[in-house]
């Protein structure tokens, strides 16, 4: 792929996280839009739904009865859960070369039993979860490269995961007591209207939502029960913040034997010292959403806890980018051979 450009098709174009997709790889010097999907505005030029993509040329919204796949090297899929299985199936069977990557819930979770569970839904396509890889990219980079599907993070797991992992695969916290504080904007919650993100309802105050039983749950579980080697159970609560964009999760962890604060941001420093979109910040200096708006970076920092033996870690990061479309876009670019900074590099957004 390295004298052409790699068509793509983008479902679920006219949500939040399908339309960051298409801000994302406009600007990507090796793709070119060829199908973008939305049921609801079919027919429509993207400009008329995203008037801030009007710069950029883009194919119509089209039905997914519609679209013509033969031709595509890549799809992306922004569609919501349930929706993204039989879809995959079906591009799969007719087109297997076709790579998909997924920004939908579907095939995040390894067994289908939980997802069930938590979606409430049963899973209708067991056969491909067992060749899903989870596009936690710096987590899964080699498994990632030649993965016909990936399943990508949910934007919570995502910030979550970057800045516990390395703490409970090193064995410096409990990975029994791990307590999660999670904020997120509005966009989180998707673009179709529902009354609890009116602005009358989700402005000006901040709210808990899914207390003990948010879907994301066992997604942060599964990923850190592979790090500790057993099964893991975490204390997690997402709260929405009225604001669009940005995700900051706090973790209280306790500290095994002698480790302190300064051990975990060491660890934390050396297990991402080369990557480009991870900054492990220096002691004292506190991570915020907004210096992280617009982009695919990841901020964390680590603090000593007042409690004896404990330590606080924060991670802040944009939910539509990192936790979602940005990290889809990198993980194209492992795929395809292209460096992964590659449509990437926009600094953050400030103020």
């Amino acid at each position: 792929m390295e004298n052409s450009k790699v068509k793509i098709g983008v479902l679920g174009a006219s949500g939040y996280t399908g339309s960051d997709l298409v801000r994302l790889a406009a600007r990507h010097p090796n793709i070119e839009i060829s199908v973008l999907t939305a049921n609801a505005h079919a027919g429509k030029p993207m400009a008329q739904v995203f008037p801030h993509l009007g710069h950029s040329l883009l194919p119509d919204l089209i039905k997914i009865d519609d679209a013509d796949w033969g031709q595509m090297d890549a799809v992306f899929c922004g569609l919501p859960h349930g929706t993204t299985q039989d879809i995959t199936r079906s591009l799969t069977d007719s087109h297997p070369d076709a790579k998909i990557i997924d920004m939908s819930a579907d095939f995040r979770l390894r067994n289908t039993k939980t997802y069930g569970e938590w979606y409430g839904i049963e899973h209708r396509a067991t056969e491909l979860q067992t060749k899903a890889i989870y596009g936690l990219t710096e987590h899964y980079r080699d498994e990632i490269k030649n993965a016909g599907l990936v399943a990508c993070p949910g934007c919570y797991p995502t910030a979550v995961l970057m800045a516990l992992l390395p703490v409970v695969s090193s064995g410096l916290v409990d990975a029994g007591d791990l307590v999660i504080d999670a904020k997120s904007g509005v966009s989180g919650a998707g673009r179709a209207a529902k009354e609890a993100t009116h602005f009358c309802e989700s402005g000006e105050g901040l709210s808990p939502y899914a207390i003990g039983s948010h879907r994301h749950a066992p997604e942060i579980e599964q990923e850190i029960s592979v790090a500790a080697g057993s099964d893991v159970v975490v204390n997690f609560t997402p709260h929405l913040i009225p604001m669009s964009r940005g995700e900051l999760c706090t973790c209280y962890v306790r500290l095994t034997g002698q480790a302190t604060a300064n051990d975990l941001r060491t660890a934390l420093a050396e297990r991402y010292r080369d990557e480009p979109f991870v900054r492990v910040l220096e002691s004292g200096v506190i991570p915020a959403t907004q210096h992280v708006r617009g982009s695919n970076h990841v901020l964390i920092g680590v603090f000593e806890d007042r409690i004896s033996g404990r330590a606080i870690i924060i991670s802040a990061l944009d939910n539509l980018v990192k936790g979602s479309a940005g990290q889809a876009l990198q993980n194209f670019n492992l795929i395809f051979g292209y460096a992964e900074t590659t449509g990437l590099e926009q600094l953050p957004l400030f103020p």
